[in-house]
């Protein structure tokens, strides 16, 4: 007799967890990047940095770790090895001394230019359409939010 699986036993199949292909999307998703980025000399969340600076240069740690939903503490490093390169530079907030203001270098200004193709590619390498793409971006960001406004409760 053919013993049928209880419903707990489906429930929890890998295939079948909502987060497993949010995070297997995600590892899929960095690998893509990963020789796109290597010729820019970039790691994927030295990237993310540059994307934050590029928008809006000579900003907080802070700020930027308020962008990228990071803490103090592992975004230090990566800006440590930015300007290490002369991506970026740091410097102590004249106005407040606690804080640490980063600016582009000129390197890292014409970083964005070399950088500017990668969105194509990754797009053409995803199979979508950039209509699909912004689609699944906005509910990806809904679940974030909605994600978060559980854990700060």
């Amino acid at each position: 007799m053919k013993k049928h699986p209880s419903p707990h036993e489906d429930y929890l199949a890998l295939d079948k967890q909502f987060c497993f292909a949010l995070y297997s999307a995600s590892l899929a998703m960095t690998k893509t990047y990963k020789p796109l980025l290597d010729e820019l000399g970039l790691t994927y969340p030295q990237y993310l940095v540059m994307l934050v600076l590029w928008k809006q240069d000579d900003i907080l740690v802070k700020d930027i770790g308020e962008a990228l939903f990071l803490d103090s503490g592992t975004l230090t490093p990566l800006l440590k090895r930015l300007e290490a390169a002369e991506i970026i530079s740091r410097q102590r907030d004249a106005s407040d001394e606690r804080q640490v203001r980063v600016r582009l270098t000129e390197v890292g200004r014409k970083l964005r230019r070399s950088a500017e193709k990668i969105p194509r590619q990754v797009l053409c390498a995803s199979g979508q359409d950039a209509a699909q793409l912004a689609q699944l971006r906005s509910e990806l960001q809904q679940l974030r939010s909605a994600l978060q406004s559980t854990l700060s409760e």
